[in-house]
């Protein structure tokens, strides 16, 4: 799947180098990217419904491995971020985002976002490693990036130490860790290496998390054998600035699933002899988050389409577009935490008493929406980020 071509800022066809509008970034949806998003959505239907997504929350195998398969290995997304070169399907940012848009509107328990994007980052920026790509390229393996969930790109991160050619240490609140095969640990020695999930030395232990549907791990390390794959500096601030930008896209998955169902359920509900949603207060409510999820498409596809960008101009050796990224990445994800739990809200209030039950999905979203706000870095971070990347500190 080769959608290296630029695209024009109406999404219509391709634009030519010396259009001044080239430069800028194409926001709607290609035709490619919505034949993509209707063939996940279709799987998704069919093996991804709110009552499978529940019963796997409530078992000891929260992650749907079947699904997975069928995502990573049948349609072949695991490799969307992968030059054909590497083993990939040399998409972009753009694709794995509308894939994250569709997994997010299912609160799909698979380890797209971690494996598919974080750790396939993190590798992405190491010289080494070839083979490890490969395989998380292909779904013959699962990989996490092992750093805690909340680590914000650029801010410190726990690593292991290094010592006799092994790894010894304990990392927690590692994200979709118990799904994995191949664990990508920092070290104190400035590399990062890929660690067997099933070697000797290694313990990955369930931890309590509010988002069952992506479960957090602690990592413990005791002589484990490790492959150094590169330098963890630079490949886990590629994997997390990733991974910020593009968590974005789940959180507008969320935050339109949230707001969909409530307007159809508002609609069929009847109070007083007229449905629910006629009455003018909640119209305004409605009115004003869809304004909010409007918005937060906008940051998002922004974040999506400037990962591509700077990608494009790493791989052509050309410097200046990182700024724009991160910038990109920054006030997405100080604005879509916010916006995904206040729909996620709204859904739950809005459905009245049905929306307190555990049968309903409605909590699956507030917890994934709760979970994903602090995922990468709080709102507050990337406020912060923001400031520092375009001169505008605070007094």
């Amino acid at each position: 799947m080769s959608t290296t071509s630029t695209t024009s800022p109406t999404g219509t066809g391709p634009v030519s180098p010396a259009d001044p509008e080239s430069a800028q970034p194409a926001l709607l949806y290609s035709e490619e990217e919505e034949a993509l998003r209707a063939a996940v959505r279709d799987l998704l239907t069919d093996h991804c419904d709110a009552a499978r997504v529940i019963s796997r929350t409530e078992s000891d195998t929260p992650h749907d491995l079947s699904l997975w398969k069928a995502l990573a290995d049948g349609m072949g997304l695991a490799g969307l971020l992968v030059p054909e070169d590497r083993g990939g399907q040399g998409a972009t940012h753009r694709e794995a985002a509308v894939v994250l848009e569709e997994l997010g509107r299912a609160v799909a328990p698979v380890p797209y976002l971690t494996s598919a994007v974080v750790a396939t980052a993190a590798l992405l920026a190491c010289a080494g490693g070839g083979e490890v790509l490969a395989s998380l390229a292909s779904a013959r393996r699962i990989g996490a990036l092992a750093v805690p969930l909340h680590t914000a790109p650029g801010a410190p991160f726990p690593a292991a130490r290094a010592a006799d050619g092994v790894l010894h240490g304990e990392l927690a609140g590692v994200a979709d860790a118990a799904a994995a095969d191949v664990l990508l640990v920092p070290a104190d020695d400035g590399g990062l290496y890929a660690v067997e999930a099933d070697a000797a030395g290694v313990t990955v232990a369930r931890q309590t998390s509010l988002d069952l549907t992506r479960p957090l791990a602690r990592v413990v390390l005791d002589g484990a054998p490790g492959q150094r794959v590169g330098d963890a500096g630079p490949a886990v601030r590629r994997a997390l600035s990733t991974g910020a930008g593009l968590l974005a896209s789940e959180q507008l998955g969320l935050a339109e699933w949230s707001l969909t169902e409530t307007v159809r359920y508002l609609k069929d509900r009847r109070q007083f002899n007229r449905p629910v949603g006629g009455f003018q207060a909640l119209k305004h409510r409605l009115a004003q988050l869809w304004l909010e999820v409007v918005s937060l498409r906008a940051a998002a596809r922004n974040a999506a389409a400037a990962l591509s960008a700077g990608a494009a101009a790493a791989d052509e050796a050309a410097a200046g577009d990182d700024a724009d990224a991160a910038v990109a990445v920054a006030v997405a994800q100080a604005y879509a935490g916010q916006v995904a739990v206040h729909a996620a809200e709204e859904a739950l209030q809005l459905h009245g008493g049905i929306g307190m039950t555990w049968e309903h999905p409605v909590h699956l979203y507030l917890k994934r929406a709760k979970a994903d706000s602090i995922a990468y870095g709080t709102a507050g971070a990337h406020r912060e980020a923001l400031a520092e990347l375009v001169d505008l500190r605070a007094p």
